[in-house]
């Protein structure tokens, strides 16, 4: 098949064709944010792989749908069902209410998808939208006879599953059996150590902000639930690929396979794409370490957003990926030069069509090959290089980037016509400097040339000799 598509399927263990339920559709789901904070870009990493998933399963051809939810409740502290329910933990620190720090973040989270290019999902649901799904979805897991009320809550029995470790390995599945979650505060109301919470009642938080009624009382759902909910409420009993980062497979992951699979009755998804971590040279980024990365600091010291997303592509989305300045900065560099290149593209000559399906075909085999987005960059180096006309370079660039979504075509010019941008008096400065340095040349001076190049390197100008006569532009 021409849109054939594999990557590694963390449920299996092993890269593996996607074969949809239904032909032709994909169906996929991506965990959303917590929306307490701002999202640093260890979180928007897995963002951008996943952008990058959509925009190449629709390049080979597939017909995608894309829900997210918003967890603006029932998210604690620690994944475990233990600690403050992050969204109240916000809303202390800023004063303000839940929904209204809910907001304020869930914004910010969508303006720094804008910069970056990420598409937005074509179904996004918070999960305060969600309650009557939560608590029919409950009524069910206790009637069927895999949830269980304990001192107000209810928990899901893991205890009745043949393999509640569905990622895991039967050495890592023992390990986990044996001293999981031993750093964290015991849960007595538990019947198995690796049961999780459904519903909250009073007896969890007296304080919680945001409670609602229910067959067991006033409360708020655990986080596990919402993604199942949202996602067949979406979706429909079949989902064909599920997306998070790695960090989500255990518990979180495992614990939505084994509520929505006990609910339907049936497999529910059978495709798991996971995104590694961008760690720094402590280690994981992370909230909780006070000071963290954001795209509007990039910003505030002068980076581009896509020089960013670049700096994600030139990496396979299953290693970890560690973040430096002076890494960043390479790739700042390597962006500016490739697209003020590309700028320099005519849109004129003939379409060489061969030339133009030949180097597509690279291209899409490198995306449908477990996401090889390094590959598709150097693809990109190999078109600009090409010899081949400008009007079949832009063709294939513009193509590419329905995939990359770098402004490969766009981003170029718009910094040239900045680095063009001067004032009359400076522009006056620099067309006497060009024809006194004539002058110079002429009469063989080429030390005076050479002091005349300095001299508008100085002002910030720098000066070319092209076959076309002499061009100056405005350094960055």
């Amino acid at each position: 098949m021409e849109n054939q598509f594999r990557f590694y399927n963390t449920l299996t263990r092993k890269i593996e064709t996607v074969i949809p339920h239904e032909d032709g559709k994909i169906k996929m789901y991506t965990c959303g944010p917590t929306v307490y904070h701002f999202a640093h870009i260890g979180n928007l990493r897995t963002y951008i792989m996943e952008d990058i998933l959509v925009r190449g399963l629709s390049y080979v051809g597939y017909d995608v749908k894309r829900v997210m939810n918003i967890t603006d409740v029932g998210h604690l502290s620690s994944d475990a069902d233990t600690g403050e329910d992050k969204m109240l933990k916000g809303a202390k620190r800023e004063h303000k209410t839940v929904m209204e720090v809910a907001k304020f973040y869930a914004d910010a989270f969508f303006e720094d998808c804008r910069k970056l290019n990420i598409k937005k999902a074509d179904v996004v649901e918070p999960a305060t939208h969600c309650i009557p799904e939560f608590i029919h979805m409950i009524e069910v897991l206790l009637k069927k006879g895999y949830a269980y009320q304990a001192g107000g809550n209810v928990y899901f029995d893991t205890s009745r599953l043949e393999d509640y470790f569905v990622f895991s390995s039967a050495v890592e599945k023992e390990q986990l059996q044996v001293g999981v979650r031993d750093d964290v505060e015991e849960d007595e109301n538990k019947r198995n150590k690796n049961d999780f919470v459904l519903w909250f009642t009073k007896s969890k938080f007296e304080d919680q902000a945001l409670k609602w009624d229910s067959p067991w009382g006033v409360g708020y759902p655990g986080w596990h639930i919402e993604c199942s909910c949202i996602g067949i409420k979406h979706l429909g009993e079949y989902m064909d690929i599920h997306c998070g980062g790695v960090d989500n497979i255990f518990p979180h992951h495992t614990n939505e396979i084994a509520q929505s699979e006990s609910y339907l009755g049936h497999k529910w998804c059978p495709y798991w794409f996971h995104v590694n971590h961008l760690n720094d040279q402590t280690g994981k980024m992370s909230k909780s370490k006070g000071d963290f990365l954001t795209v509007s600091l990039l910003e505030s010291k002068g980076y581009d957003p896509l020089a960013y997303r670049m700096f994600c592509l030139q990496s396979h989305y299953r290693k970890p990926l560690v973040f430096s300045y002076d890494n960043l900065d390479n790739v700042e560099s390597a962006y500016e030069k490739l697209v003020k290149k590309i700028a320099t593209f005519k849109d004129e000559g003939e379409m060489e069509q061969e030339a133009f399906e030949a180097f597509r075909k690279k291209f899409a085999d490198a995306i449908r090959d477990d996401l090889n987005t390094s590959m598709a960059l150097t693809i990109v180096y190999d078109v600009v290089k090409a010899d081949i006309s400008e009007k079949t370079k832009l063709a294939l660039l513009n193509d590419f980037d329905q995939v990359l979504a770098l402004n490969l075509t766009t981003a170029g010019q718009e910094r040239l016509d900045a680095g063009t941008s001067v004032d009359a008096e400076l522009e006056q400065f620099i067309n006497e400097k060009i024809a006194e340095r004539a002058g110079a040349k002429k009469a063989k001076d080429f030390a005076r040339a050479d002091a005349i190049r300095d001299e508008l390197l100085a002002r910030g100008i720098t000066i070319k000799d092209t076959r076309e006569g002499v061009v100056w532009e405005r350094n960055a």
